[in-house]
């Protein structure tokens, strides 16, 4: 799978930008803020539907786009090679309330060879990787952000999960409405079974696809740890579901799968709903379920969030974006697109072999840096390059 040509309209620094990409490792160098990582921000827009660097999808429009057209908007057009297929995927963000200065609300319109689609539907059509500095936030940062970054990976492989997940998170929505009349009215009547079967049948889909996720990836970054820490550390990925799954257990040492069926699962989530079920009619919201879950990297058995050192946090993030990889290939039998923003500079010549080894394969790699002295004279010889400035990209010969 490869990314011919993208196409960007309004899109942060980028007027407009017409830009081909050949095969193999793409490294695009450039200064501070010319739309290096701009550019790569807009390709996994296109694969996910979702910025890496904000919630807000407002702050992807250029700012003279808000100033200057009539109705503000950005697109991003990218034209994807499977095989001997190739799709043409769109995402159009408009303005909804033009050049309005107060609130600003964008519609957002998704099209696979220019056919309307849900946004769901683009998810998973071009998988891709980001190596991201700021990934060293899914191991000292809180628990959302470790919860999206699996639901984003599940997405690109399973559309089943993507389904799943938008099901679940409508339920939690109106169930919390529920419970918050309930609680005003002081009414407890049978109004919560429909929902709670839902929410069994949905919640434990997804803690299952997360955990099984989350155990290959144990494997993968596992080893990918030990070979960056040259054997002196382990890695392991532990699944911390907020319902206690076994009785007798802590919510982070259940032996689940190999002691756990998926139906003693949804058993176990049941039993705890209907026990939860005055403390969430009081507060008003659902308080158990994979909305509130969460993993924990541990190295030498220490949690790396409450005592690693910012090294071993580093260490442990690239070896879960290197397994990450590994996990998609498996998995859809060939290798995602990659981008890499700007990562070499943050490691040591050891880290950075291995980074680059890890690409021989792949079938293309975009690569964003500041500096060429970051890369070996041989692995140069091997790029296709590109210059970047003030959101025009140049080819380097």
């Amino acid at each position: 799978m490869s990314l011919q040509q993208l196409s960007l309209y309004n899109f942060r620094n980028y007027r407009r930008l017409e830009f081909r990409l050949p095969q193999g490792i793409i490294t695009i160098q450039g200064d501070n803020a010319q739309g290096k990582t701009n550019l790569l921000e807009a390709i996994f827009y296109l694969a996910t539907t979702r910025s890496p660097r904000t919630g807000s999808d407002t702050e992807l429009v250029h700012w003279l786009a808000w100033e200057e057209e009539p109705i503000p908007y950005c697109r991003i057009i990218g034209h994807v090679q499977q095989g001997k297929e190739e799709e043409r995927l769109e995402v159009v963000l408009t303005s909804q309330n033009g050049k309005n200065k107060g609130r600003r609300t964008l519609r957002k319109q998704v099209s696979i060879n220019r056919v309307n689609r849900r946004a769901l539907d683009l998810v998973g059509r071009m998988p891709t990787v980001l190596f991201y500095p700021q990934d060293i936030a899914l191991v000292d940062d809180g628990p959302a952000i470790r919860r999206r970054y699996l639901d984003i990976t599940l997405c690109q492989m399973e559309r089943s999960y993507c389904r799943t997940l938008s099901h679940y998170n409508r339920l939690i929505t109106r169930r919390n409405a529920l419970l918050r009349t309930l609680r005003d009215e002081r009414f407890i009547g049978d109004q919560l079974a429909y929902w709670n079967e839902k929410l069994v049948e949905w919640g434990t889909t997804i803690m299952w696809e997360r955990y099984h996720l989350l155990d290959e990836l144990d494997g993968l970054a596992g080893e990918r740890h030990r070979q960056l820490s040259n054997g002196e550390e382990r890695l392991h990925l532990i699944y911390r579901p907020s319902v206690v799954l076994l009785e007798r257990d802590a919510p982070d040492e259940v032996p689940f799968p190999s002691a756990m069926s998926r139906e003693m699962l949804a058993a176990g989530f049941r039993r705890q709903i209907a026990r939860y079920q005055n403390e969430e009619i009081a507060a008003g919201m659902t308080l158990i379920g994979p909305h509130r879950d969460d993993f924990s990297f541990r190295v030498q058995g220490r949690d790396l969030r409450l005592y690693g050192s910012r090294g071993q946090q580093r260490t442990a993030t690239l070896a879960l974006k290197l397994a990450e990889v590994e996990a998609m290939t498996l998995r859809l039998g060939a290798m995602p697109l990659l981008l890499l923003d700007d990562v070499m500079a943050e490691l040591d010549a050891h880290r950075r072999a291995m980074v680059l080894g890890s690409l021989a394969e792949a079938e293309q790699v975009i690569i964003t840096t500041t500096d060429w002295s970051v890369f070996p004279a041989n692995s140069i010889k091997e790029m296709t390059r590109y210059r970047v400035a003030a959101g025009q990209i140049l080819l380097l010969t």
